[in-house]
C-alpha cells in the first residue's frame, strides 16, 4: 500500500472517534494532554508494517546514560512500506484531523524526519525522562505534538518498552500507556511535557513508526527554547545529577551555537 491508502485508512478511523478521542484528550488526567486509539489499521497490513522493519544491525544504536535504542530516518535504505506509513501520518487530512482533535490549529508535519522515522528497543534498553527539543532542525518551528504508532504483535505491558507521562515531575507517580500492538499513541510536547519509555524487560523488540508535528507558535504562554534535557528516573540519583548537569552544559553550548557545533545526523536526507 501508497502513503495515500495508509492514509485513507488512518484518516478514516480517526475521524470516525473525533469526538471521543477529543474527550480523551481533554480529559486526560494531566498537564500533559494525550490521547491513544487502538486497531488504528486492519491487522493484516499492521503486521506487514512489523515484518518490513530492518533487523538491529542495520540501524542506528543511540546507547548511552541518556537512552538505549536503535533508530532510524534514512528510510530510501529500508523496506519502502516503512516510508510509506511515516509519511501517511502526514497527509494534510491526517495531520488536520489530528489538529482538531488536540485543538492545535494548523499543525505542520516534519517532512525532514528530524527525530522522527523508526525505532526499536530490545532488552534492557530504555529512554530516560525527558523533554524533547523545543524546536525543529532549523529551529524556526515550535515542536507540538508526539505521534507514536506501535506495531509489535502480542507485546503485553508487563514486557517494559511502554511510554510514561510524568505531569507532575519525578516525584510522583508516571502515567504509563501501554505500547500494545496497532495503537496509535499522540502526547502534546512542551516545557512541562516531561516522558520516557519504561525499559525492556523481555527477549524481543518493541517497534514503533514516529512523527512531530509542530507549529509557528508554542503550545504554553511559557515555553522556551530547550535541547533535548534528560532525568534520570527517580531510583537513580546520581544519573539524574549527572543528566542535569549534562543539560546545563548542552544549552549553555547553544546560547553561543544557535543551531548547535554540528548538524544533528538523525533526518531524513533525501538527496542520498
Amino acid at each position: 500500500m501508497n502513503r495515500i491508502d495508509l492514509a485513507n485508512l488512518i484518516f478514516e478511523k480517526l475521524n470516525t472517534h473525533k469526538e471521543s478521542l477529543k474527550v480523551q484528550f481533554q480529559n486526560s488526567d494531566s498537564s500533559i494532554g494525550y490521547f491513544f486509539v487502538d486497531d488504528l489499521l486492519p491487522e493484516e497490513i499492521a503486521h506487514k508494517i512489523t515484518q518490513a522493519f530492518p533487523q538491529p544491525n542495520e540501524m542506528v544504536l543511540k546507547k548511552s546514560i541518556r537512552e538505549d535504542k536503535y533508530v532510524a530516518a534514512q528510510m530510501n535504505l529500508y523496506n519502502p512500506l516503512l516510508e510509506e506509513i511515516i509519511y501517511a501520518f502526514q497527509d494534510k487530512r491526517v495531520v488536520e484531523v489530528v489538529g482538531e482533535i488536540c485543538d492545535i490549529k494548523n499543525p505542520i508535519p516534519d517532512e525532514n524526519l528530524y527525530a522522527g522515522g523508526i525505532s526499536m528497543m530490545g532488552n534492557k534498553q530504555f529512554l530516560n525522562p525527558h523533554l524533547d527539543n523545543s524546536h525543529d532542525k532549523d529551529r524556526n518551528l515550535w515542536r507540538v505534538l508526539n505521534l507514536l504508532y506501535y506495531v509489535t504483535p502480542d507485546w503485553k505491558e508487563e514486557y517494559g518498552g511502554n511510554l510514561e507521562l510524568w505531569p507532575n515531575g519525578l516525584k510522583e507517580k508516571q502515567i504509563t500507556i501501554h505500547s500494545k500492538f496497532n495503537r496509535l499513541a499522540i502526547m502534546e510536547t512542551h516545557n512541562s511535557s516531561l516522558h520516557s519509555v519504561s525499559p525492556v524487560v523481555f527477549e524481543g523488540y518493541r517497534r514503533c513508526v514516529s512523527n512531530y508535528y509542530f507549529s509557528l507558535s508554542p503550545l504554553l504562554d511559557s515555553d522556551r527554547f530547550h535541547v533535548t534535557s534528560f532525568r534520570g528516573r527517580p531510583e537513580n540519583k546520581i544519573v539524574d545529577l549527572v543528566l542535569r548537569v549534562d543539560t546545563f552544559l548542552r544549552m549553555s553550548l547553544r546560547k553561543v551555537f544557535r543551531k548547535g557545533i554540528k548538524e544533528n545526523p538523525h533526518v531524513y536526507k533525501k538527496d542520498k
